[in-house]
């Protein structure tokens, strides 16, 4: 059980602006010395309002647009200063968060929701931001003006104080009571909202095959009963703040009845003057703004600390591959693999690769086939720790990979993926990925040698040309080749090609292998293939099966042998 606020949380990204947070609270200290002034001059100006005296009611009038034009002044530098620092501590934890999420295994991102962590990263740490600014540019003002008016209130007349403010604790204890239901009820509406986002993003992306099943309907119904549950959410959260409002100005409203009963009996009794009381009415009129506003502002921070809580949940998400405390830089390799007798399982139940044994000289093409699930792309996301094997160990020219720098290692592993992925940017900036300073020189020879460079110069803006989301705007052969092209410009002593032609036309797919085989030339290579006919010319090729080698050599030995690679080339090609 959650005994602790996940506020406390906070505090670190709070140290880091505090000195903007303590020149915005000297302000807001200014600010509430006002306040008792103003009751005064209400109530100064009352009396002479009674007594006729024009003079002495002008001299007030000018004494107090000189207090409201300072008051002003010091208001505008406390919203300023608290807005600086609540959007610096929001940005502040946004870039943690990112940069958390970035360290996280692709174990974590095959489960977790994109829509869930968009709204994470932007909504609910906005929501974080709006209650830090709220807490110290409404919450601690409205405290301290509470306090401040409460003291004149008490100098005026302490009786009429005491029996006024009775029905405060029972007013307090109300309050607490309905913001705990009302962070219950945001909790489920935030992550109701998650879900929805969640939809949205999963359906946009796969959009062509919604239209292609004509699947319109149903995914409007699918959007239609997820928006129903938000919308259900969201309206219990605004009855609860409804009811609340709804009790507390109940009590106010009792509190104002008794305040005249009260100050008329004094009154009477000769125990405070009419400009007195007039004054004292002033000043709870001043309280009720505060009161009003603490109400709200209690009921954002239940609703803030829903956000927290999420926020906070993915920061204690720990990789499951991490660098040891001593990693060293990988040195520049000639690229020898070795896996030595690796066991490997997504869950304990279902091996994936069992007492796996390879060595890979360097310059070496090795081809790996075999039906869906033998555990041929399992083997290769090993290599760049993408995973970490539960037994067993992977040596690149001799040194164990879990004793490098993630970075060191993958800089030295070039991949093409079966499904290329382009960022929205420029054609450059996509072959020249996660470099800030490159040369457009070494960008264009990259997309020369991986057979880019022709389509590209034929674009309106050549390689500043800007490339949509995902690539969308340029065919599967083009954005291949601009995904060889990136691996072209790292450089890599290891080369991982994952079905790099499956989904090509013939066309594009003999200038993508093409570009392949210039790319492949002194390198160690890893293939993996369905399609045999891709295969044919690797030095070496694995047939997998069951998350072992089964077969091993080359595609005439393999066809020699008239086992399981026979089979599966004689089925392509009978």
């Amino acid at each position: 059980m959650k005994t602790r606020s996940s506020y406390y949380q906070l505090l670190p990204y709070i140290r880091q602006e505090w000195k903007t947070i303590a020149l915005a609270l000297s302000c807001t200290l200014a600010f509430t010395v006002f306040w008792p002034i103003l009751a005064w001059l209400a109530g100064r100006i009352a009396g002479y309002i009674g007594e006729g005296n024009v003079g002495a009611i002008a001299q007030l009038a000018g004494f107090s647009a000189i207090i409201f034009f300072i008051r002003g002044i010091v208001q505008y530098s406390q919203d300023s200063l608290m807005a600086k620092a609540a959007l610096k501590i929001a940005l502040d934890l946004r870039k943690q968060v990112y940069a958390h999420l970035q360290r996280l295994n692709l174990s974590y991102f095959e489960t977790a929701k994109t829509g869930d962590l968009s709204y994470r990263l932007t909504e609910d740490i906005d929501r974080i931001g709006e209650v830090v600014n709220k807490v110290f540019h409404q919450f601690v003002p409205c405290v301290l003006q509470l306090i401040v008016v409460l003291g004149y209130m008490v100098y005026l007349n302490w009786q009429l104080t005491l029996a006024t403010f009775i029905l405060a604790p029972l007013m307090a204890l109300l309050i607490g009571w309905f913001g705990e239901k009302l962070l219950t009820v945001s909790r489920r509406s935030q992550n109701r909202i998650s879900n929805l986002s969640a939809l949205l993003t999963e359906v946009f992306s796969g959009i062509r095959l919604v239209q292609a099943f004509a699947a319109e309907e149903y995914e409007v119904k699918r959007f239609a009963q997820e928006a129903e549950h938000n919308r259900q959410a969201k309206y219990l959260a605004e009855r609860l703040k409804a009811i609340q409002f709804v009790v507390v100005g109940f009590l106010e409203a009792m509190c104002v009845i008794l305040l005249f009963f009260l100050g008329g009996w004094q009154i009477s009794q000769g125990n405070l003057t009419g400009a007195e009381f007039v004054s004292y009415v002033a000043a709870v009129a001043l309280l009720i703004d505060p009161i009003s506003l603490l109400t709200s502002n209690y009921n954002e921070f239940k609703q803030g600390q829903a956000s927290s809580d999420r926020i906070f949940e993915l920061l204690i998400i720990q990789p499951s591959v991490v660098e040891k405390s001593d990693a060293v830089e990988l040195p520049p390799v000639t690229g020898k693999v070795e896996y030595r007798q690796i066991d490997f399982a997504y869950s304990p139940d279902k091996p994936v690769l069992q007492n796996m044994n390879l060595l890979v000289t360097p310059g070496e093409t090795i081809a790996l086939v075999g039906a869906s699930g033998a555990g041929k792309t399992t083997l290769l996301n090993l290599l760049p720790r993408f995973y970490d094997p539960q037994v067993g160990e992977i040596f690149i020219d001799g040194i164990d990979i879990q004793n490098v720098t993630l970075k060191s290692l993958r800089r030295q592993i070039g991949i093409v993926p079966q499904e290329t992925i382009l960022f929205s940017g420029t054609i450059a900036q996509n072959i020249a990925f996660g470099q800030t300073d490159f040369d457009l020189k070494d960008v264009q020879a990259a997309a020369e040698i991986a057979n880019a460079h022709q389509f590209v110069t034929q674009l309106t803006q050549g390689y500043q040309t800007w490339v949509g989301e995902r690539g969308v705007n340029l065919s599967g052969g083009q954005r291949q080749r601009i995904a060889i092209a990136r691996a072209v410009l790292h450089n890599p002593r290891i080369l991982i090609l994952d079905e790099a032609t499956s989904a090509l036309d013939s066309e594009s797919e003999a200038l993508v292998q093409e570009a392949l085989e210039r790319i492949m030339k002194d390198r160690t290579v890893f293939i993996i293939a369905h399609r045999l006919a891709t295969v044919r010319r690797a030095d070496r090729i694995l047939v997998l099966e069951q998350g072992q080698i089964v077969e091993s050599g080359t595609h005439e030995e393999l066809l020699a042998a008239g086992l399981r690679y026979a089979r599966f080339y004689a089925q392509q090609f009978s």
